[in-house]
């Protein structure tokens, strides 16, 4: 189902007034329709992004069904992959760093909701990774999960370091989906049969 925008929120993802985005209606240079008896405009989602494509105005982070971006941070490439693969199905976009100090690079570029962290990396660890975002917090919001084959005291030390949540090594594909959703605040799709078993 397409999301559908009051002409407010239509005018705080296109940085205008609320009165500018009435008079592009009004115009019909973007389609809307108005709720019966109250009057008020909605906007499909879909139609705003047609809208915005057209007059040249960027897509904002928190455009409605934009999909939510993950940094996988691993510096195994199998289980990097084996992440990728499992959440892109879920619909996320995705991108991988095989350590810390490249994870640090890409932030500002990729600004993911969400990074997936292995603790044990080269150089920079996925502890020295926390340290990072408690000392220089990223100018948008970033929720941290941990996937590692750590043990349960460290996944616990790496919660009280600012972790949102932490996932053990092996794990089921279903797992990670439920993690993330937990994190994210979104629901799974659903459980999958099959090669759901990580190594």
């Amino acid at each position: 189902m397409n999301e559908t925008l009051t002409s407010s929120e239509a005018a705080r993802i296109c940085g205008v007034s609320f009165r500018t985005v009435i008079r592009w209606i009004e115009r019909n240079e973007l389609q809307a329709y108005r709720l019966p008896g109250r009057g008020d405009y909605r906007v499909l989602a879909t139609e705003l992004r047609r809208f915005m494509s057209v007059h040249g105005i960027p897509d904002p982070d928190d455009m409605p069904g934009q999909p939510k971006r993950i940094l996988v941070v691993d510096d195994e490439a199998a289980m990097a992959s084996a992440i990728k693969r499992a959440l892109k199905r879920e619909g996320f976009e995705v991108a991988t760093a095989s350590d810390g100090f490249l994870a640090g690079s890409m932030l500002h570029v990729f600004k993911p909701h969400l990074m997936t962290l292995d603790l044990q990396m080269p150089g920079i660890d996925g502890f020295g990774v926390l340290r990072f975002l408690r000392e220089q917090p990223p100018p948008f919001p970033l929720k941290v999960l941990v996937v590692s084959g750590e043990s349960e005291q460290r996944l616990r030390q790496a919660l009280e370091q600012g972790a949102h949540g932490a996932l053990a090594k092996p794990f089921e594909n279903e797992e990670l989906r439920q993690a993330v959703g937990r994190i994210l605040g979104e629901a799974p799709r659903g459980a999958r049969t099959g090669d759901d078993k990580q190594p």
